[in-house]
């Protein structure tokens, strides 16, 4: 018997983990012990496909692997604690969650991407939040200005904000931050912008929402990022932004507050309801 949520600094002394932290003990309990696999026991059967509080009775997860519940984590899915994930993956031990409440249900089995069958549907889940704002840099030529963008995100640095998504074109720049983090120092940082990057204009958009569809089937399957916006655009939807990693297995998407809930119910629909 081990007790959760502590843990050592590097100096001995002692430090209690965050909200979830017990998760973080029993994955380094298994990768020191070397476990064929790691039984995370809590008080749902899983990770399901959509936040169940959006999305009537959402199909649940049979398998995930390490990579894909990092973006779904990060986006909001808290079944299990992020950061968990770290000492058994380096080790391949594969976790399984299981509802204490329910034994018999299968869970949740979170593997490396090369254990990993097939999905059943195109995309393995989504996620989102609210709360952000984005910060629109505009100026001419900025393409061929060497340092452009470090000069711009040095403005944030100095302030101590984070940013979550940088889409960029040719003469624009845009930072996606929390909102409650910039609404307090906005004037700083649009200051610095001005005085360490000298742009044309500078324009905010505040209370919009990300949402991370995730999936590794979306590599191999075509028409993917069709599927999700015509979806969207079925529901009259404006979408403010789109990024898609170089792995291919994410497309966040940026929309307003007040249209959160109805794009998740549109993809979830598009991709699990009509299983075309």
């Amino acid at each position: 018997v081990i007790p959760g949520f502590y843990g050592s600094n590097p100096d001995g002394t002692i430090h209690t983990f965050s909200r979830g932290g017990s998760d973080i003990t029993g994955s380094i309990v298994a990768r020191a012990i070397h476990a064929d696999l790691y039984e995370n026991w809590t008080d749902v059967s899983g990770f399901l496909v959509a936040d169940p509080r959006i999305v009537e009775n959402p199909e649940g997860i049979s398998v995930i692997t390490y990579s894909e519940l990092r973006e779904l984590s990060y986006m909001g899915a808290g079944v299990l604690h992020e950061d968990a994930i770290f000492p058994v993956r380096s080790a391949n031990i594969p976790i399984n969650i299981k509802n204490t409440n329910a034994p018999q249900d299968a869970g949740t089995l979170i593997v490396p991407t090369s254990h990993a069958p097939a999905s059943e549907h195109v995309i393995t889940g989504i996620a989102g939040k609210k709360g952000f704002c984005s910060v629109n840099i505009e100026k001419d030529m900025m393409n061929s200005e060497i340092g452009f963008g470090r000069k711009v995100l040095q403005a944030f640095e100095e302030n101590g904000i984070s940013f979550e998504h940088v889409p960029s074109g040719i003469d624009t720049m845009t930072v996606f931050v929390h909102q409650d983090e910039f609404m307090h120092k906005e004037q700083k940082v649009v200051a610095g912008i001005h005085r360490l990057a000298n742009p044309d204009t500078i324009d905010i958009e505040s209370d919009l929402a990300l949402i991370a569809v995730v999936g590794r089937g979306m590599k191999s399957t075509r028409g993917t990022a069709g599927r999700i916006f015509s979806a969207l655009a079925h529901k009259n939807i404006n979408v403010k932004m789109i990024d898609q990693g170089s792995s291919e297995l994410n497309i966040i998407i940026g929309v307003a507050n007040e249209d959160f809930e109805t794009a998740i119910q549109a993809i979830y629909d598009i991709f699990v309801i009509t299983r075309l």
